[in-house]
This record gives structure tokens, sequence and C-alpha cells, in this order.
């Protein structure tokens, strides 16, 4: 049987893909049927890989990271021309299928084992197909303004951050907003697509950018998946937590309203931390995440990733959550943003508003709020119609953005400017 050569696990179609016949007898017939499938899908992936970030330097004028190809998303292609958007790829594009050539399945699942058992694996588009690279962007810096990186360490380990400090911070408490970038993103990256340091500057407050080690995830995903990283005492939400409070220590910020938000990989990210630390985050954002416990280890993320994670209950105390979602993400299936909704609504007797309307880009969307007796909405949920696996309303410099979309990154900061901690959660 013939092998594939430097086959790129991370970059093939998981919806063509049926897990469940990895537990049928392994007969020739169920083997070339696998293999078929499997390659089917990597040649048009890889194809599109290389033309959709080809694209996407090109429009940027930036080299490629030198660290190895990035991948892509596997819903999004690229601008063509400057300030373009990602779009959804043309479905005759799509459709178009590679010649179907022998795999070794059997290498297939040795190369995800080992990759698993050295923290190697990115999951996710979020971990299949990352983010691409976010070398050689520019991130303006206006007078009076800091944009620094520091290195957090803990009883975790350590991991580097970014930290935006507003031309208007005179010392006064000034609330912190954590953003959690997605695969193969970092800190300059994210903060260029999601404008949120023009936002600070604009509504002065601090943001900090945590950045995911190679060495501790391959693709820079953050490893929502992996049971030790979804805990409160240790692993990732530890570290993150600590970044956090040394922001908020070193600023003298105010340690009543810390906030966290993230895209895909860093949006799970973020619906851990509400689940981990509610103590400490006043309310988070997630867009194109998925929900606290949907997974526990690589095999149930596939499955979570198409809309079929397991039950994840709701969270012990509640944490204001807002969470944004593409109905047309085939990278995080939707269903994802209704299940962060579900974990997020501790209390059940919440009143519920549905709106619409369209975004200035003529991007159609349906907002739904769940309120208390007061009237104060404590879950927020925005899907957009047509939309994929990018952050709403971003910037084109930044990577795997929607610019005709609704402005996540400004709708995130009123919904969290909103809500402060109550000293019902201070103590935990």
């Amino acid at each position: 049987m013939k092998h594939f050569p430097k086959m790129d696990f991370l970059n093939f179609d998981l919806s063509k893909l049926d897990l469940a016949t990895f537990g049928t007898p392994d007969t020739e017939d169920a083997r070339a049927a696998r293999a078929a499938r499997v390659t089917e899908a990597m040649g048009r992936f890889q194809r599109r890989q290389a033309a959709a970030f080809a694209r996407w330097v090109e429009a940027r004028g930036t080299q490629a990271d030198p660290e190895g190809t990035p991948g892509t998303t596997l819903d999004m292609e690229a601008p063509g021309t400057p300030g373009g958007a990602w779009t959804a790829p043309d479905p005759a594009a799509a459709a178009e299928r590679a010649a179907p050539e022998a795999v070794d399945l059997s290498a297939v699942m040795r190369t995800l084992r080992d990759g698993l058992a050295k923290g190697g694996l990115a999951v996710g588009g979020l971990a299949v197909g990352g983010l691409p690279a976010g070398r050689g962007v520019s991130v303006p810096v206006p007078p009076g303004a800091r944009f620094e990186e520091r290195v957090f360490t803990g009883t975790a380990g350590s991991r580097r951050y970014k930290v935006y400090v507003p031309s208007g911070h005179t010392g006064q408490r000034l609330p912190v907003i954590v953003m959690l970038h997605g695969c193969t993103q970092n800190p300059d990256d994210f903060a260029a697509g999601t404008r949120m340091n023009a936002l600070a500057e604009e509504q002065t407050f601090l943001v900090a950018y945590p950045e995911q080690s190679q060495s501790a995830n391959m693709q820079r995903c953050w490893n929502w998946y992996a049971a030790g990283d979804q805990a409160r005492d240790g692993g990732e939400p530890a570290l993150i937590a600590g970044i956090a409070r040394a922001v908020v220590a070193e600023f003298s910020a105010d340690p009543d309203r810390v906030y966290a938000a993230g895209l895909s990989a860093g949006g799970a990210a973020a619906a851990i931390l509400a689940a981990t630390h509610p103590d400490l985050f006043a309310a988070v954002g997630v867009h194109s995440g998925l929900a606290c416990g949907s997974a526990r280890d690589v095999a149930t993320a596939f499955a979570a990733m198409k809309g079929q994670g397991g039950a994840t209950g709701r969270n012990p105390q509640p944490v204001p959550t807002i969470v944004f979602h593409g109905d047309g993400d085939r990278t995080v299936h939707p269903a994802n943003g209704d299940q962060v909704i579900a974990q997020a609504m501790a209390v059940s007797d919440l009143a519920e508003t549905v709106s619409g309307g369209t975004s200035p880009g003529g991007v159609a969307y349906t907002r739904t709020l769940r309120s208390d007796a007061t009237g104060r909405a404590l879950l927020e949920q925005w899907v957009l119609h047509g939309v994929g696996h990018a952050w709403s309303g971003g910037s084109p410099d930044g990577s795997y953005t929607e610019p005709r979309g609704p402005d996540a990154s400004r709708e995130m900061v009123r919904f969290f400017l909103a809500h402060a901690r109550t000293s019902a959660v201070r103590t935990r």
C-alpha cells in the first residue's frame, strides 16, 4: 500500500471522515473506502491551503512564517486584494475533488497518537487547519500609549503576553480585557484583526494578549480539548488567570472588571475560564468556540467540532456571556454556540428577546438577549447568517476576519462594561 508523503493531518475535512468506521472490521473494502475519503479531502484542502495563503501574503505584502507553512481554516478563502474580506469558498471550487490515491490509514492514526502524546497536534481550526501566522503584522500605537511584551511565570508554567496601555491611563482603576487568539495567530495578528486596541484607546481600558507557545501546541492553539486544561488548578486556565491578575496588579486595574474573549480555540478557552474562574472574570465573549467539557481528548474534539459534543451541563456560578457564531461555519459547527449559551445559563427563568438586522456591510444576523428580572442582559447571542469561521467586523490587517459583519469587538466591549463581579463570587 502506498504511503502518502508528509501527510498534513491537520488539513483534511473532518466532515468527510466517519470516525465510527475506526471501530469496524479492518477489511480491504473498508480500508479502501477510508483511504479514498481521506485522500479526497486532503487533496482538496491542500490546494486551497496553498492558494489561499498565497493570496493573503500577496495582498498584505508580507512573507510567510519561516517556522512553517501555515494552514487555513476549512471554510474561508483569503482576500485577493488589500482590504478585502475573508469569504466562503465558491461552491463550484469547493466541489472539486482530488484523484483517489491509496494511503496507509494506520499511519494516519499513528501520526495522530504521536502528535497528541507530544502535545503537538492542533485540534480544530482551532486545530484542524490553523489560521495563517501573524508574522510581520504592524500594530499602530498612538502617542502616549504602549503595547509591550511581558512574561508570566506560575506553578503551571510560563507564557508570554502583550499588554496595551491606552494613552488615557493615568493610574486610574481601568477594566481589563484578556484576548485569546486562535490557532497559529499571535498577539499582534489578533490585535490587528480585532481592532481591540483602538477600542481601548477610545474607551480607556487595558487589553492583555496571552500568547500560546509552540512548545505547548505546535500550531499555537489553546488546548481546549485536553482534560488537564479544563480545570481550575493547573494547566492553561491557571496560566491565563495568572496573566490577568498580573495585569491588574501591575497597572492597579479594577479587579471587579476583568473580562476574557477569544476566537476559535481562544473562544473555547474563554468558555473554560467562565467555568473555572467565575471569581475573576466578570463576563466572557466566545467567538466561534466551544463549551467547556464538550471534548476531553482529541477523538471527542473531532465530534464536538462537528456539533456532536458531549453533555456539558451548566456552570455552577453564572458568568455573563456573549457569543458570536456564523451559521455558515464549517470548521466549528454553529450548534456549539448554542451549547456555550446553554452552559452559561445558570438561571433558567430569564426573559428572552429576539431581534434581527443587517450590518452596514450587508451581513444579516439574529440577536437573542436573555435578561434577568431587572432587565439586565446576562446572555447575548449573535448568529451571523452566511458567515464562516472568522471574527465578525474585524480588520483585514489580521487573519480570519469578516469585515462586513457586525462589529463583534465593539459589541463585546459594550456587553462587558455593563457587568462587574458581585460580592457573591469574589471569595471563591
